[in-house]
């Protein structure tokens, strides 16, 4: 079955790219329509819900039950990229490109921007992020590597995160005979995003591209399903990563910061004193405003961004960035120290790495309900209402509370502590999640 999918992946792919240059591109050229016209027949709207309502939400969702299948099979980008290597000069990947962080700075640029320019709200925003996201991807691959995704494995905004996710999905392909030693990265073989085959053993780099897939091969790679957070459940024998922790804990702090800015009344006063504060200085700058293409400047729209207004914008979002980073770290090392005194094993700092995983779909839950805002929207419009999208969305949260709380107590479990001692390291666990929770509150119920 993997042959004759592999045969058609580049039409796909093909397809996909067309139908997004269409909905990144197209709306800058829509004509205006009259309010209340219909959404079939309004590019710039429709264009905004199939990105923010569908695609957006549902990507998240998706890898629980096929994990990167988005990357792998649809996605635009990473083809792009792949098409742009063949042409290239295919030089050595650098190790800047390859460090561990250039993921999680891609993410911040590209989510404090798109916050900045009000890629929501604007078709010309829409073109900058995300055109200008696959541009970076075609240099990217035009430039590095040798027939391999370079952009996919070492800096999409997004990969990280749906590699983060993934492990908690329900597939995997795995090698009929595993190599002891532990996943390992290769620019040889079949594997676009470099992952030594036959030692594979966790699901985050995997864009399940089916180039890997030999069903006549015994020691070939196949598909297999398994219980959903499984791979997470047991973190430490799939190579368990600081980076993916911490950016768990970034992420979901400046998701929650692109959120709250919109709704917070104590945004516009801090907004105001910094204004205030301005003049008194003599700050003139700050009042001016900036360039299209970093602030969101549409006058024939009503909104014009002043330099205040992008200074305060990437500082609340690397704010909340930065309390979200402390409060679950800090919870996570209070557990890993108390799991550690009841007698886990591995030590504080691998218990602390192990333990970070378990807040993986309490921060997915939050990115779709909290971003997700256009899906929630047309469902509340149809038979729910807007008191059944709340309860969806409370559900989906309670769901996201349960299972982290089950994850965390299954990596105890496997670093050997006993049932109390599980109980006493889980409740930092707990409250972290309930945490998330309550700053995700105005998205679930309002203010």
């Amino acid at each position: 079955m993997a042959v004759p999918l592999i045969r058609y992946l580049p039409a796909l792919h093909a397809l996909m790219f067309v139908a997004f240059l269409a909905l990144i591109i197209g709306p800058l050229f829509a004509p205006p329509v009259p309010p209340q016209t219909s959404l079939w027949r309004d590019l710039p709207s429709l264009s905004n819900y199939l990105l923010w309502g569908l695609w957006f939400p549902l990507v998240f969702l998706s890898v629980i039950a096929t994990g990167r299948s988005w990357c792998g099979i649809f996605c635009p980008m990473g083809a792009a990229a792949e098409w742009g290597n063949r042409l290239g000069p295919q030089w050595a990947i650098p190790g800047w490109l390859r460090w561990q962080g250039t993921p999680v700075v891609s993410f911040l640029i590209i989510t404090i921007l798109g916050q900045t320019v009000g890629v929501r709200d604007h078709p010309e925003a829409v073109a900058e992020i995300f055109g200008g996201t696959m541009l970076a991807a075609i240099l990217c691959g035009f430039l590095y590597g040798r027939r391999k995704r370079a952009w996919c494995r070492h800096a999409c905004p997004i990969g990280l995160l749906l590699g983060v996710f993934s492990r908690l999905g329900a597939v995997q392909f795995a090698p009929r005979t595993l190599l002891p030693g532990g996943e390992g990265y290769s620019e040889k073989g079949v594997c676009p995003t470099m992952i030594d085959l036959a030692r594979k053993s966790e699901s985050r780099h995997c864009i399940e591209c089916f180039r890997c897939v030999t069903p006549s091969s015994r020691g070939g790679i196949h598909l297999e399903l398994r219980a959903p957070g499984a791979e997470i459940e047991t973190i430490r024998h799939h190579h368990a990563n600081p980076w993916e922790v911490w950016f768990l804990f970034i992420g979901t702090g400046v998701a929650l910061g692109g959120f709250l800015w919109l709704v917070l009344p104590q945004y516009q006063d801090w907004r105001q004193m910094l204004g205030e504060s301005a003049v008194d200085f003599g700050w003139t700058g700050l009042l001016d405003s900036g360039p299209w293409w970093l602030m969101s400047v549409h006058p024939d729209r009503n909104e014009v961004f002043l330099w205040l207004d992008f200074v305060m914008i990437v500082g609340f979002m690397l704010g909340c960035a930065l309390v979200s980073a402390l409060v679950l770290g800090g919870l996570t090392a209070l557990s890993a120290w108390v799991a550690a005194r009841c007698g886990g094993d591995g030590g504080w700092r691998r218990g602390f790495v192990e333990l970070g995983y378990q807040y993986a779909p309490v921060a997915m839950v939050s990115l779709v309900v909290g971003l997700g805002g256009k899906l929630f929207e047309s469902l509340a419009t149809g038979p729910l209402g807007p008191e059944g999208v709340q309860i969806v969305k409370g559900a989906l949260f309670a769901a996201g509370l349960v299972w982290s709380i089950r994850l965390g107590e299954r990596i105890l479990a496997a670093q050997g502590l006993s049932p109390r001692g599980r109980s006493l390291a889980l409740l930092p666990g707990i409250v972290g999640s309930l945490a998330v929770g309550v700053g995700w509150w105005p998205a679930i119920f309002g203010l």
